[in-house]
């Protein structure tokens, strides 16, 4: 599902590596590991300067202290960007390559550093799905290597294909795999299909699905690369959005004060806010994991087309069976009030 609306109209050093060395999946080839470069998540949230700007990808000295060494993990051992969880596709410069069991220090100037985002931010989020305990002591989720597909759009969007379970990011703009939370973001709609084929077939369906999806870009940058002190953690997107808004730059946020049904306009990223908002005030109450965890968890229960009144009681539901009362009445009160209960 596409990122967001046409944009037309609206208008340093070490790296904790947490979670970043799991177990592949099932079937997969042994894992091998390469250093990289990376933005932890973006240079806006990194920097805190809201006056960056895209300049048809020109890096320059401003960007400096936001690139990072990471280790790259769940590769096949090829030298290319292809592992467990993800493979990566591209049709700008050549494709990413290893240079004596590293990848090239590249830099935003360079098109393989947008390949290298968009393997290492997809394989993060996986890693962040199985320290919540799913592919443990829970079902596994979107244990399955996807296709993603860098700058094969012209436009200033990304979205998910759920009739070939891969991803685009596009090139408009800031190119979206700058921008770990647009990654994240599309990766979002890959968990939610993987877990119910085809989700997300009608309005509340569909704002449930971005709602999700922008959370999810949310936990999983504040999991990989710490809480943002600089910036808002609320807010989505912070440096993909500089192109078409006003500092400070946010695409979404997961705080809006939005209710249900008076504040629906019919729009699938506009009224998942108020979905957002619910899953947000989850987390502040019942802390990252144990929010996180019954969340996704209850997406195993939700039909293509739910409703979400039904997907507030099964996430009630996940909670009780999850945690117990407390944790329940906790979620219950928070969908009672946005207005879904």
């Amino acid at each position: 599902m596409p990122f967001a609306p046409s944009r037309a109209i609206v208008a340093a050093t070490a790296v904790a590596m947490t979670g970043l060395l799991a177990i592949p999946a099932s079937g997969a080839t042994p894992s091998s590991t390469a250093e990289a470069t990376v933005f932890l998540p973006n240079p806006v949230q990194q920097l805190g300067l809201q006056n960056l700007a895209d300049n048809k990808d020109a890096d320059s000295a401003a960007f400096g202290p936001a690139y990072r060494r990471v280790v790259l993990s769940d590769l096949d051992g090829s030298g290319t960007l292809t592992g467990a969880y993800v493979t990566v596709k591209s049709k700008t410069g050549k494709p990413a390559a290893a240079v004596n069991g590293a990848f090239p220090v590249w830099h935003r100037d360079a098109d393989q550093f947008e390949q290298v985002m968009g393997y290492y931010w997809v394989t993060t989020a996986q890693h962040y799905l199985q320290h919540l305990g799913f592919g443990g002591a829970l079902r596994p989720v979107n244990q399955r290597q996807i296709q993603l597909r860098i700058d094969q759009f012209g436009g200033d969007n990304s979205f998910f294909r759920d009739d070939k379970a891969n991803i685009t990011l596009g090139k408009g703009g800031v190119d979206d795999a700058e921008d770990a939370e647009v990654i994240v973001h599309e990766y979002g709609h890959s968990v939610q299909d993987g877990q119910v084929a085809g989700f997300g077939t009608n309005l509340e369906s569909g704002s449930i699905g971005e709602a999700f999806s922008d959370y999810l870009a949310v936990v999983v940058t504040s999991w990989a690369a710490g809480t943002p002190t600089l910036t808002d953690e609320a807010c989505v997107a912070d440096w993909d959005s500089v192109s078409y808004t006003l500092a400070p730059h946010c695409l979404r946020r997961v705080d809006e004060n939005k209710h249900y049904p008076e504040d629906v306009i019919g729009e699938v990223h506009a009224d998942g806010e108020i979905w957002s908002r619910a899953l947000w005030d989850i987390r502040n109450a019942l802390g990252d994991t144990r929010a996180s965890t019954l969340i996704i968890d209850a997406q195993f229960d939700f039909a293509v087309d739910t409703s979400f009144h039904d997907a507030a009681l099964h996430t009630v539901a996940a909670a009780q069976r999850l945690y117990g009362a407390g944790a329940a009445s906790t979620v219950q009160a928070a969908f009672h009030a946005r207005g879904f209960l």
